[in-house]
């Protein structure tokens, strides 16, 4: 039976329960052997300067030990220069041919996704699985719309990446919002101290 394996990436700056549940939806929804978690290396699309990759990986990890089908896949890390998904497909495809591969991403990417690199060809290497909250309509570029995509129900999770950064630097609590080794590392590595941002 093919391999079905999920590529969920972002900047985990940092992971949150969000992530989590919205990887857990993905396990279980799209029947994944595999949910790769990849660490973006260098954001093109973002303005703000990114926690250093060493430490976005190593909350990463704290966040999905234990769950054995939750891997994280380094290759941004290691390839130079800005990171465009469509390389990331080509090199995982290229190491593990005859695998189904599902990309999940979120809605604010699925309406930008017609700005990615090479975004009509990832459309035929991957199918797109988007997270959606049940009172939302996906919309986005016409092209992106005519590619396969399948809906992941979205858990109604109020918790952003930009909050949690920002609940830091004010010295509020974040222990609801992130696993509680990423919140001790947060704390114990002293990050997000007064650098909020978006």
């Amino acid at each position: 039976m093919t391999k079905r394996i999920g590529l969920f990436g972002g900047s985990f700056d940092p992971v949150h329960q969000a992530h989590l549940a919205l990887g857990r939806q993905a396990l279980a929804e799209l029947q994944l052997d595999e949910l790769r978690w990849v660490p973006v290396g260098h954001a093109w699309q973002k303005a703000r300067q990114l926690t250093p990759a060493a430490q976005r990986e190593a909350m990463l990890r704290l966040a999905i030990d234990g769950e054995p089908r939750f891997v994280l896949e380094r290759c941004e890390l290691e390839r130079p220069g800005p990171s465009y998904t469509l390389e990331t497909v080509r090199e995982l495809q290229a190491r593990q041919p005859g695998r189904q591969w599902f990309l999940v991403i979120g809605q604010d990417q699925f309406a930008g996704l017609h700005t990615w690199v090479g975004f009509e060809q990832l459309l035929s290497l991957v199918t797109l699985a988007v997270a959606q909250r049940p009172d939302a309509r996906l919309d986005a570029d016409a092209r992106v719309l005519a590619a396969p995509h399948v809906d992941l129900a979205l858990p109604p999770m109020a918790v952003s990446a930009t909050d949690i950064r920002q609940r830091v630097a004010d010295g509020r609590d974040i222990s609801a919002l992130v696993p509680p080794a990423v919140a001790h590392y947060i704390h114990q590595q002293g990050l997000y101290r007064g650098t909020a941002g978006s």
